[in-house]
């Protein structure tokens, strides 16, 4: 699976939204509108902003054909994103610290790895995120491309 669009709002950012998706997409965004005009660039707000440039580690390669772009979120709580955009997907790194009731694809962080099974968490918080409680603009791209066969195949081949 790859990751293409991704979202950070609620509360913590006192209802903005920030939406980032891939080079292809054209969506790096704050409640909807276009904020940072070129590249490289920042909007801040208080509380809270949003760097784009090519600075970062890139977690994994830079994929054939690309230039280095990172959306850098440094938000409150502590809590950064950052975000690599390649053409068709994008990597994601999230730095935070225990929040309380918190949960998703990572686990519970309670301590308790038999509670972070695949399994068990499908059981609490499902495996997509309900349509009507949703962030996303517009409907999310789901598509195989050669790129992406090309990175699996030599991912799944090294794993063997």
């Amino acid at each position: 699976a790859a990751t293409n669009q991704i979202v950070v709002g609620g509360a913590f950012l006192h209802g903005h939204k920030i939406e980032v998706g891939t080079l292809d997409s054209g969506i790096l965004t704050v409640d909807g509108r276009a904020v940072i005009a070129g590249f490289p660039g920042a909007y801040h707000q208080e509380g809270w902003s949003v760097t784009y440039d090519s600075e970062g580690n890139v977690p994994d390669v830079i994929p054939e054909g690309n230039e280095k772009r990172v959306v850098h979120m440094t938000l409150p709580l502590g809590v950064k994103v950052t975000v690599f955009q390649w053409k068709n997907y994008m990597d994601v790194q999230i730095e935070m610290s225990k929040q309380p009731g918190q949960d998703g694809v990572c686990g519970n962080f309670n301590g308790n790895q038999g509670d972070d099974t695949t399994q068990a968490i499908m059981a609490r918080v499902g495996a997509r995120v309900r349509p009507s409680e949703t962030l996303l603009s517009g409907q999310a791209l789901i598509e195989w491309t050669p790129q992406m066969d090309k990175m699996m195949r030599v991912e799944c081949a090294a794993a063997t």
